[in-house]
């Protein structure tokens, strides 16, 4: 099976300790390994005023994981465990591969196409530069 590109992203309370969210971390970190699945980077993006109230709090601390699995077991078991987690208020998973394909994709056939129509030069204009023009060179008369 083909290997698949997560992100996860999930926002703890503000007043959460580093080493609780340490602990949840490493947990997510040892359910990935366990699957079969390998964690690419983990980012502490730190506490963040958020857009809107989520469970009355206007910060939480985020925290940002790319993850890379052939088994979507993996995103479902993540997934459980951060809805478990007291401190976790909020998570996001998003499957970035089908994103960067398409990408991908795109730029073979725009390249593709730049290739098949050559670029057109500009040539140097042939027509009359008008300069100075007055109202009586255009037809219209004063009284």
């Amino acid at each position: 099976m083909e290997e698949r590109l997560y992100d996860v992203i999930f926002i703890c309370r503000p007043d959460t300790l580093e080493a609780d969210i340490d602990k949840v971390i490493a947990t997510l970190e040892s359910t990935v390994a366990e699957k079969g699945a390998k964690v690419e980077s983990v980012a502490k993006w730190g506490r963040k005023r958020m857009a809107y109230r989520v469970q009355k709090l206007r910060e939480g601390y985020f925290v940002y994981m790319v993850v890379r699995s052939s088994n979507g077991e993996v995103v479902k078991e993540i997934e459980r465990r951060l809805k478990v987690a007291d401190p976790v208020m909020k998570y996001l998973t998003v499957r970035l591969d089908e994103e960067l394909k398409r990408e991908a994709k795109l730029k073979r056939h725009r390249e593709r196409r730049a290739a098949r129509r050559p670029r057109k030069t500009v040539a140097p204009s042939t027509a009359p530069a008008i300069t100075g023009a007055s109202s009586a060179d255009h037809g219209v008369q004063s009284a």
